[in-house]
């Protein structure tokens, strides 16, 4: 069943926080790291590359949750349950378009060594279910 984000949510969202994005290793035990983020209306992107640990897990096992917790507002957060979907369609242009957002120039200036990087991925995640605290959920 879907969950929707509240509007402060996608607020917070539509800034420049951080996702922390936890995956399920194949022992079972988690895999976590931090990502740059996008929000398309409730759903969560967020872009990796094939062949990383994260894009390997979701493929096994699509089940994620993401925190989303504001630097400037730290006893405030929202952790969104999903499920991921992963396409390479569009992936260059996400991380690109991340990185403009992020730190205000194309992902090949921010991280010149991106040029041997294998091919991105979007990572869509679809809210199931919302928590948190301080009003985010």
């Amino acid at each position: 069943m879907a969950a929707a984000l509240s509007d402060q949510l996608k607020q917070v969202l539509d800034g420049k926080v951080f996702l922390t994005v936890a995956t399920i290793q194949p022992d079972g035990r988690p895999q976590v790291s931090p990502v740059w983020v996008k929000r398309d209306g409730d759903d969560v992107l967020f872009s990796t590359t094939v062949g990383r640990q994260k894009e390997k897990n979701l493929r096994r096992d699509p089940r994620v949750s993401v925190v989303v917790q504001p630097a400037t507002s730290p006893y405030q957060y929202a952790e969104i349950r999903g499920t991921a979907e992963l396409t390479t369609e569009g992936g260059q242009e996400l991380i690109d378009e991340l990185s403009m957002k992020y730190a205000g120039k194309p992902y090949a200036d921010f991280n010149p060594a991106s040029g041997q990087d294998a091919e991105r991925v979007v990572v869509r995640v679809r809210p199931e279910r919302v928590v948190g605290m301080g009003g985010l959920a």
